[in-house]
């Protein structure tokens, strides 16, 4: 059997997502990555119809729709304006563990992913070292922002803007943490994710404040692993799995009312993915425990909104009572809206 129709066959997997697709072209208005190239190739229906080339072998050139499918954002944005239903974010998640699979990871990828991210002690301890030493790297770029910048020319960074490690991760702050539920009778699983915890650990500590001003019990345990997004998102199904096996093992759902994070990206991959992919293996335990788990998160704006019960007050009301009232600009994530479809709890609380 030739290389390319063993690939054809894998793609099957996705001709009954794919078929889907009219092609009608309402994806190319909403796709920020289009926006930018104005490529047919890069918009929702463009990579779908290359797909589905390789599916019916008409081109062989799976390289070429790997990097097409790598530059997709992932936002959601062509699945949430989809007339016909198509789950575009499924099909290009599924297309690119595929392709992986069938070409394999680059030796950079798999050191990353399989040789760190996917051990979080080792991540841990590697990201703690990066925050003592960064600063021989980069430099300050923005005191406003409070963004840095790359010392040396790179062909990566080029002259990017990016948040510096923090000089104390979350997790040494909170390594773990376990209180009752008090007077809101409810009690909530933190999942940190990685950029809260080594990039803006004030972040989870600000929650950890407002779960203890609103009476909720707070379960935190050691040792939490990254969500998997990067390496669902580099097509590399061992790693996530990895991943998903160690936090699953971390969270018993018991133990919680709900699983809460702060982090738009998380909740979406946790509520979305983890159910995606624990469904597509044949262990029905995890299938089971990762099914309890997503049902049961939230994102921290839409818990405090249905579940504590925070409600607006009126614009002027409150603008009149609070004399260093300011006007904030608000920017929705693309996982928090689009992926999730909560927008107006985050507004509710500012």
């Amino acid at each position: 059997m030739s290389d390319m129709i063993k690939l054809a066959r894998l793609m099957g997997e996705l001709e009954e997502q794919i078929v889907v697709c009219m092609r009608c072209g309402m994806c190319q208005s909403v796709c920020p990555l289009f926006a930018a190239t104005g490529r047919e190739s890069d918009v929702a229906r463009g990579k779908i119809a290359l797909l589905d080339g390789l599916l019916n072998k008409m081109f062989e050139d799976p390289n070429g729709v790997y990097e097409r499918l790598n530059k997709c954002l992932l936002c959601g944005s062509c699945a949430t304006n989809c007339p016909s239903g198509v789950k575009a974010l499924d099909i290009f998640i599924k297309a690119r563990i595929i392709l992986t699979e069938f070409m394999g990871l680059s030796p950079a990828k798999k050191l990353i992913l399989r040789g760190m991210l996917s051990h979080p002690g080792l991540f841990d301890r590697l990201l703690e070292w990066g925050a003592k030493f960064q600063g021989l790297l980069t430099k300050p770029a923005s005191d406003i922002l409070g963004t840095s910048c790359s010392r040396i020319a790179s062909p990566i960074l080029n002259e990017r803007h990016f948040m510096p490690l923090a000089p104390v991760p979350f997790h040494r702050i909170v390594s773990s943490m376990d209180t009752p539920a008090g007077s809101s009778g409810i009690k909530v699983a933190f999942y940190t994710g990685c950029l809260i915890d080594k990039i803006y650990p004030n972040v989870a500590q600000a929650a950890l404040d407002v779960f203890s001003h609103h009476g909720i019990g707070v379960f935190i345990p050691e040792g939490q692993g990254c969500c998997g997004i990067p390496t669902v998102s580099s097509g590399d199904a061992e790693s996530f799995e990895r991943l998903l096996r160690h936090n699953i093992k971390k969270y018993s759902p018991a133990d919680f009312d709900y699983l809460v994070t702060a982090c738009a990206t998380c909740t979406s991959t946790i509520k979305k993915i983890w159910p995606l992919m624990a469904d597509a293996g044949p262990d029905n335990v995890l299938k089971s425990e990762v099914g309890k788990i997503s049902g049961k998160t939230l994102d921290i704006n839409q818990f405090l909104v249905s579940k504590i019960g925070i409600t607006s007050v009126n614009e002027k009301e409150t603008i009149n009572n609070l004399k260093n009232a300011v006007k904030i600009t608000y920017h929705d994530p693309c996982h928090l809206k689009k992926s999730l479809g909560v927008s107006s709890e985050p507004r509710t609380l500012i």
